[in-house]
């Protein structure tokens, strides 16, 4: 049976904005569909320590989440069918997609060595203490890539196979876009240039998180080309806002609201966005402090480093101009998504929710 979504127009104020009310929604269906993926008759014999294992992953993906890409799957079916109503198989495609970010939180984790995430242990710090809980970790996020492709699989919607198979190519470029972003950590920030670091924000986010699934989304509702490529538009500018802001909570945010650690940029030595705007504008000893800082070992990254680390980028201007890129890609996206249908409230709801997260803590 299908389910219908409020639209901007039915929505009640007083409550809570008409985006933040949508979002409960699909959060609250999303992760009932997403609790069900857990439910493995075919696994329920195999040892008590894998049992346990699973149930640790279910309260892992689980945890309290923004679950924005469902609700971007959801809003590219509805804008190209036109309702806000919603087949019981686009639930637990929705719930897949999902269960496929969950799998690459785990190894994003591991790769940054990540203590905290959604305000909870990451899961390999879960499952055992050093080494053998990283590996533990990787082979459980594995496992949660095969059931996601199960679940959209299974989702039984017209033209699913094709619409996983665009999204699997998607999930090679974010591949490609975390190997980067890793591997740029070990250059001297003289040899990165800004560009390198969009093309990052470009492969690792956007593209992944925000312009495939409007597109999926879109696809399933039989949507045309023009609408695909319009989303798809609209998906890169808001996701790189969306990266660009994670930058600056990556360096200058506040744990306690962000739920994971905001020295982790830092620590890792990541080539954000704001470290090379600043770095470009620095004096010459500005750079040169600049570098000897991020080449500190992790060991040498304490409080006072991070706090210099911090003055620098604001003082040479790395933040300012990050958040003017937020800015702007904001209003990109928003002019983009304005050229776009609005059937039931569906792109204005977007709207808002893009400008909600342009100035996102957390």
């Amino acid at each position: 049976m299908a389910t219908p979504l409020p639209n901007v127009q039915q929505t009640p104020g007083g409550v809570a904005p008409p985006e933040q009310a949508w979002l409960q929604l699909v959060q609250a269906q999303v992760e009932a569909a997403l609790a069900l993926l857990f439910e493995l008759p075919d696994e329920s014999s195999l040892d008590p320590r894998w049992t346990r294992a699973v149930e640790q992953a279910r309260g892992y993906a689980l945890r309290p989440a923004k679950r924005l890409r469902p609700a971007l799957v959801l809003a590219g079916y509805g804008l190209a069918r036109g309702s806000t109503s919603v087949p019981p198989g686009l639930w637990r495609f929705a719930a897949g997609l999902e269960l496929l970010h969950t799998f690459l939180l785990i190894h994003d984790d591991v790769a940054d060595q990540a203590e905290l995430r959604r305000g909870g242990l990451a899961l390999h710090r879960m499952l055992a203490p050093g080494r053998p809980g990283e590996d533990l970790a990787v082979v459980m996020g594995d496992h949660l890539f095969a059931r996601s492709l199960e679940a959209m699989l299974e989702s039984g919607l017209p033209g699913v196979s094709r619409v996983v198979q665009y999204y699997l190519g998607v999930c090679r470029h974010t591949a490609a876009g975390q190997y980067l972003d890793l591997d740029l950590s070990r250059m001297p920030l003289s040899e990165v240039t800004l560009f390198q670091t969009l093309r990052v924000a470009h492969l690792k986010t956007a593209r992944y998180g925000f312009s495939a699934p409007l597109v999926c989304g879109a696809m399933l509702g039989g949507a045309d080309d023009s609408l695909q490529k319009g989303l798809e538009q609209v998906g890169r500018s808001v996701g790189l806002a969306y990266q660009l802001r994670d930058d600056l909570i990556g360096l200058f945010g506040d744990a306690s609201v962000a739920g994971k650690a905001c020295d982790g940029d830092f620590t890792q030595g990541k080539r954000t966005f704001p470290v090379m705007a600043a770095y470009v504008r620095a004096t010459p000893a500005g750079r040169e402090e600049l570098e000897r800082l991020w080449a500190l070992p992790v060991e040498e990254k304490d409080e006072a480093a991070l706090a210099r680390a911090r003055a620098l980028v604001e003082s040479f201007g790395g933040r300012v101009a990050c958040e003017r890129a937020v800015e702007r890609a904001s209003r990109l996206a928003r002019r983009g998504l304005s050229t776009l249908p609005n059937p039931h409230g569906m792109r204005d709801l977007l709207d808002a929710l893009i400008a909600r997260l342009a100035r996102r803590a957390s």
